[in-house]
């Protein structure tokens, strides 16, 4: 293990650690923040919402029909159908829209439950995320001279 490297990122991901106050997006452009997010969202039994989003923006990069109904239905099973294994927590008619054109899914399926999640993380989650022991500690870590992260708590 390099020091300072999360897993296999590319350039040391901790360099961007203190632009993630920011905004939310900052956290969810960069895959060391999606991770560090998601274990804060763990710790706050709301990790669906982080999942949940990036599933949706893997889907909408998909360019054939076949992937596209087969993802959508795993979407939709998991995130959006009543008593999914990670049920999203949107409104009756957003799902009930879903529910209704999950038979001919298109890009913008998700659109609308999407935006209710990011808005969900942006304006409730993500102020909570930045007092987190989880990115105190990212920041700290910024600020020291060695860095040695390992893959353990951010699998």
């Amino acid at each position: 293990m390099v020091p300072g490297r999360l897993c296999c990122f590319p350039k040391d991901p901790l360099e961007d650690v203190e632009t993630w106050s920011e905004s939310v997006d900052k956290v969810l452009s960069c895959k060391a923040g999606q991770i560090a997010f998601r274990e804060f969202l763990k710790s706050e039994y709301s990790e669906e919402n982080i999942l949940f989003w990036l599933a949706c923006e893997e889907y909408k990069k998909i360019k054939m029909a076949p992937e596209m109904i087969s993802s959508a239905n795993r979407i939709y099973s998991e995130f959006v159908e009543t008593e999914a294994p990670r049920q999203i927590n949107i409104d009756c008619g957003t799902r009930e829209n879903i529910t209704k054109n999950i038979s001919q899914p298109s890009l913008t399926s998700f659109d609308s439950a999407q935006k209710l999640i990011y808005s969900l993380m942006a304006r409730d989650c993500y102020p909570r995320f930045l007092k987190s022991d989880i990115y105190q500690g990212l920041l700290r870590r910024t600020n020291s001279s060695w860095l040695t992260f390992g893959c353990g708590p951010f699998e």
